[in-house]
């Protein structure tokens, strides 16, 4: 099944591994042995997970002797932003209209203080 660049993005991006490999190598390319330190995973389940970003585009590997190290592409997340960009506006118009209900409910709870509320 061929997927649109995007599903690919967020398919390799829904598992929290991947993200955290991500967020590795934003310090920096790294050797896949180097990306499973911090992991309780092996060399290779590891090197799957690689496999998986670097089909959605997030990650190329390069090679340096014997050592074949991973950096990040930030393409594919430039165009996961741009798709949130009409949800972004979405949600502040939402936070906006929030805003102003929790303004005018502010100045009438202000103006009704002090008054007396009958009971019967």
């Amino acid at each position: 099944m061929i997927q649109d660049p995007l599903s690919s993005t967020f398919a390799a991006l829904a598992d929290p591994t991947r993200r955290a490999i991500l967020e590795r190598l934003l310090e920096g390319e790294a050797s896949v042995g180097e990306l499973a330190e911090p992991f309780a995973m092996t060399v290779r389940a590891i090197s799957k997970h690689v496999a998986v970003l670097e089909a959605a585009g997030l990650v190329v590997r390069g090679r340096d002797a014997q050592r074949r190290p991973s950096r990040i592409r930030a393409e594919p997340l430039a165009a996961v932003d741009h798709w949130l960009e009409t949800y972004r506006g979405l949600w502040n118009a939402r936070f906006d209209r929030l805003n102003e209900r929790l303004k005018t409910k502010e100045k009438h709870d202000d103006s009704n203080k002090g008054k007396r509320v009958r009971r019967e």
